[in-house]
């Protein structure tokens, strides 16, 4: 990636550039099928544009309808479509299925291929995860891209595990270790961590993703909260109680809510007080997504409305 150049509009300056396949989302539930624009890191992007952060998502979708749909979807939340991300003859798919607790297993049609194109800045955090750092071709190019840029800015990442797109879990874990040298943050849902790592407790995982050079570990459990580790600290931030109505994009909507915080604070992110709050400003933007149907995550407003202090980004302003 290029550095910005002296003299650059403030307005094309993006703080989140956000890597990794958009598709859609077919959930079969009790009640009938419907269709949402998705995937893990779309879905990152949506939300961190719904809490007023300039975003921008370099993917790979098709000039069909579904690209469309997913097109209008991010624009809706201001999240720039990067170049080079209409590059599919087919927009991908998942069907969800739900259970009667509202969980959802997958089936995908995706074929991943990002094009050979780097976002023409170097944002404030770049995130990645998901299907897009595992399923060849396109995890190359996501690495190239780390490499590049990982010197430069805070690096996220959420492997957000699909095993049945993935290879052997020895080849899956090799993939996954080999980029958290790349990496600042990495979160991992408690399934993550234990098909990852089968064998240990979530305080060994975090214990074996800060030695492999996370400067932050985050493992979410669900109604169970959330364990946040440093190499200094780690914590425990509870869950916040609500009805769920489902649990598609729960994971998501914390990443987002976790990266939105990580700006907000700066410098001073790391700090264990200020990790504190950043995780339960994430948790509360979960429980708001799992309250309603679909990856919809909350806004600025809607999450300001919940917290006792609200985080507004100091650089969000027209």
């Amino acid at each position: 990636m290029q550095k910005p150049q002296p003299g650059s509009p403030a307005h094309d300056q993006l703080d989140a550039i956000v890597i990794g396949e958009a598709l859609i989302d077919i959930v079969n539930a009790p009640e009938g099928s419907i269709s949402y624009p998705g995937g893990s890191p779309a879905n990152v992007a949506y939300g961190l544009g719904r809490l007023g952060v300039r975003t921008g998502l370099l993917t790979a979708i098709g000039e069909d309808e579904h690209g469309t749909a997913i097109s209008n979807h991010l624009q809706s939340a201001g999240v720039r479509l990067l170049p080079g991300s209409t590059s599919l003859e087919r927009t991908a798919t998942a069907t969800a299925t739900l259970a009667a607790d509202g969980s959802a297993s997958y089936d995908f049609d995706i074929a991943w291929q990002l094009a050979h194109v780097a976002p023409a800045t170097v944002p404030k955090v770049l995130h990645t995860g998901s299907i897009a750092t595992f399923l060849a071709p396109g995890a190359s190019t996501v690495r190239t891209l780390l490499e590049q840029c990982h010197r430069s800015c805070l690096v996220t990442y959420d492997p957000n595990i699909r095993p049945a797109l993935l290879g052997s879990h020895a080849e899956a874990l090799t993939l996954f270790e080999d980029l958290l040298p790349l990496t600042d943050v990495v979160k991992l849902s408690d399934e993550d961590a234990q098909w990852l790592y089968p064998a240990l407790s979530p305080d060994d995982v975090v214990s074996r993703l800060l030695e492999h050079g996370a400067g932050l570990a985050v493992i979410t459990k669900g109604a169970d909260g959330a364990l946040l580790a440093t190499p200094g600290a780690r914590f425990s931030i509870p869950s916040v109680k609500t009805t769920v109505a489902d649990t598609i994009g729960a994971g998501d909507s914390y990443m987002a809510a976790l990266i939105f915080g990580l700006l907000a604070r700066g410098e001073e992110a790391f700090v264990p007080a200020a990790l504190e709050t950043i995780g339960q400003t994430a948790a509360r933007a979960a429980a708001i997504t799992v309250s309603r149907p679909g990856a919809n995550p909350p806004t600025s407003e809607e999450l300001d409305a919940q917290l006792t202090e609200p985080q507004r980004l100091p650089y969000a302003t027209v």
